[in-house]
């Protein structure tokens, strides 16, 4: 089985365009979360989404553009592009953002979660420390992350510590050993984060046991017109020119 891993697609509906476009023939998508707010396009993103996405949850800014979370908690830029965005959404996405869950088991082999499997809704999984800790948490073999948009892993082979986090290059490929657990974040297709502004992706293979991280040019430019074009906060348009 061939799965493609996003998250963080923000409502980056020309980003999330590109990624489909690269990700070629696939059985599955999964989607971790985070799929309005920031952008332009909600709408456009969650019918893709509702579309093609076999597993799907929440992510805070889901929550948020909802109504279902504090929007004191988020930074004047973020707050009011939540609002904006929670304003434009159709009344049947809304009902299908609602109905998501914030982390999930996917099968024996696998779980979900949009912050980490300790607090799925805000902790940010950078560290070696919170990966020890998140290990614990779950017991699949696998979970994937989203929420910093920072495409990164962490292993822990059986029996010894947790290694990482490791920032992979575009195209790296990870083998997912039988007797070793991993945390693996695909990065954010919609919003960069680790200075590089390509939207990011993964590519799991079920029969060959790896994953493949995937970075993909789009049309920044374009993504920045439209968000200009609907009076969001201009420091998240900016920013999607430098990856930050």
């Amino acid at each position: 089985m061939r799965a493609v891993i996003v998250s963080d697609i923000h409502s980056n509906y020309v980003a999330l365009e590109a990624v489909l476009a690269a990700a070629g023939q696939y059985d599955e998508l999964w989607n971790l979360g985070d799929t309005i707010g920031y952008g332009p396009r909600p709408n456009e993103c969650m019918a893709a989404m509702r579309e093609r996405a076999s597993v799907m949850i929440a992510g805070n800014h889901d929550l948020a553009c909802l109504g279902l979370v504090d929007l004191s908690d988020f930074n004047p830029e973020a707050r009011a592009a939540n609002i904006w965005n929670g304003a434009q959404l159709h009344d049947d996405h809304r009902e299908a953002l609602e109905s998501l869950p914030p982390l999930r088991s996917v099968n024996e082999r696998f779980m979900v979660a949009h912050g980490s499997p300790r607090d799925a809704v805000w902790e940010y999984l950078l560290t070696r420390a919170q990966a020890q800790e998140n290990f614990k948490r779950f017991d699949q073999q696998v979970c994937f992350i989203g929420h910093s948009h920072v495409p990164l892993f962490f292993q822990r082979p059986e029996g010894e510590r947790v290694t990482g986090p490791r920032v992979p290059d575009d195209g790296e490929q990870l083998e997912l050993h039988a007797t070793t657990r991993y945390i693996i974040n695909p990065g954010s297709v919609g919003q960069p984060r680790n200075q590089d502004p390509r939207a990011a992706f993964a590519l799991l293979d079920t029969d060959a046991s790896t994953v493949t991280f995937r970075r993909v040019e789009y049309d920044i430019a374009r993504t920045q017109r439209e968000m200009r074009d609907a009076q969001l906060p201009e420091p998240l348009a900016a920013r999607l020119e430098y990856g930050m």
